[in-house]
């Protein structure tokens, strides 16, 4: 018998095992242990562990991520000041504009939405409270990089790479940190297909209080509505206003 597992490599096992029952949609014993590579014994113990403590629930042998999650992720972004300050922005941003409106924040070097809001014209994309997405291909995600120091931009790229999405996405860090520098100076980001072929997005940073993540505002929407002057100064505009109206409600509320 081999030395016993310890508590860090359980752990990991454990989160390993309900993040491909997220990306499996759910998912048997022998399709969890194939797509990890991991003992049937040893998933079938971690399964039921996590079953038994309420955050994966099964029917018929099928597992799936149970609402505990979303039980901790609300608590999570109902402490989160900025949260509250954004919510109200990010729904008049969908009606002004009639797109799909989003906020995020950046934790452990990626982008995290914590609201969005559906114009009467908005596509349907695959955002949702709570989704994590890489920062070098989103408006939202380089919004957010440009803001941070160069010591942790050099520290994301090099955790997380800089893998293409689509055909546009920027894949190589001189390029990136080229943007970055032209969003800085022009105090807005765009994402012209790099993450959604057809997707079209512009982002304005939230410049935050101490204590508060880094955050961006976003509106999102196809590449037939997103253009000209609408894609290069109504909507920066827009987000501009409502970033700014985030960061004084921060600071005197």
């Amino acid at each position: 018998m081999g030395p016993k597992e310890n508590t860090i490599t359980a752990t990991r096992t454990s989160l390993r095992i309900v993040e491909a029952l997220k990306r499996l949609d759910g998912a048997g014993l022998t399709a969890v242990a194939s797509d990890l590579d991991i003992a049937k014994s040893t998933v079938h113990n971690h399964l039921q562990t996590l079953e038994d403590e309420g955050y994966i629930t099964s029917d018929g042998g099928v597992y799936r991520v149970g609402l505990r999650f979303l039980e901790l992720g609300e608590y999570k972004r109902n402490r989160m000041d900025i949260y509250e300050k954004v919510r109200p922005e990010v729904a008049s941003l969908a009606e002004k504009t009639g797109e799909m409106a989003n906020a995020a924040v950046e934790e452990h070097g990626e982008g995290v939405y914590i609201t969005r809001a559906e114009g009467t014209q908005a596509v349907t994309v695959d955002t949702y409270a709570g989704k994590r997405v890489k920062l070098h291909c989103t408006a939202l995600g380089k919004t957010i990089l440009a803001q941070l120091p160069e010591a942790r931009i050099d520290e994301i790229v090099e955790t997380h790479g800089l893998p293409a999405r689509t055909e546009n996405t920027i894949t190589d860090r001189a390029a990136l940190k080229e943007e970055l520098a032209d969003i800085r100076e022009q105090g807005y980001a765009y994402d012209r297909e790099e993450r959604l072929p057809g997707l079209r997005c512009v982002a304005a940073p939230v410049i935050p209080e101490a204590g508060e993540p880094v955050a961006a505002l976003s509106v999102s929407g196809p590449t037939t509505r997103i253009e000209g002057d609408r894609f290069h100064d109504e909507i920066p505009e827009l987000l501009r206003s409502a970033a700014n109206v985030v960061e004084i409600n921060l600071v005197h509320s």
